[in-house]
């Protein structure tokens, strides 16, 4: 049972189909997360700006949904991970490459870079070790995407911990029933 109320029928229900549609939420009525983050209109236009403005950015599709299913794994979000394992397969990342984003890993270093530097953030709470900045430098990322990974994780936090405070019930079943568990916590690089 969710503790909070979904946003009732009507012009705002439509409204929020055009959203969902438009940042690739949902294609199949509104998605359970925006129908409760609407009962605070601040709050869902500063989600959705910031989404907007984030897809705008240096980083690709796949490395936002790569970003997002770590971060959802790592806080335990099951509505999250399950939202963007959807979102992920309509990017073009492949099973394994879902699987392997939500345990912080990926076959080519740049990638496994990314990952590695999101999980550090969130689990040392943004303070990195100078090893892992130096990490994002040297496999290619610019100081500008390395403050928009930031921003992507920071994001996902919100998202995370909305869904696990209002419970909500998920859209879709997960297509890999009884794998979530949070991640179990990886060495991290000392600060």
């Amino acid at each position: 049972m969710w503790r909070l109320t979904p946003t009732e029928a009507g012009r705002s229900l439509i409204e929020l189909q055009q959203v969902a549609e438009r940042l690739h939420l949902g294609s199949h009525g509104v998605p359970n997360f925006l129908l409760l983050l609407a009962k605070s209109r601040p709050s869902m236009n500063a989600y959705l700006q910031a989404q907007e403005a984030l897809a705008k950015g240096k980083l690709t599709p796949q490395q936002r949904e790569q970003i997002a299913l770590a971060v959802a794994q790592i806080n335990g979000s099951d509505y999250c991970t399950s939202a963007h394992e959807r979102s992920a397969r309509s990017v073009g990342l492949s099973e394994e490459e879902i699987k392997m984003s939500e345990q912080a890993a990926a076959k080519d270093s740049k990638t496994q870079a990314l990952l590695h530097f999101v999980q550090s953030i969130v689990l040392q709470r943004g303070e990195i070790s100078d090893h892992d900045f130096s990490a994002m430098r040297h496999t290619g990322f610019s100081e500008e995407e390395i403050i928009e990974v930031l921003a992507n994780v920071a994001l996902n936090i919100f998202a995370n911990y909305f869904n696990l405070l209002a419970q909500t019930d998920l859209d879709h079943p997960r297509s890999r029933a009884g794998q979530h568990a949070p991640l179990p916590v990886q060495e991290v690089s000392e600060r």
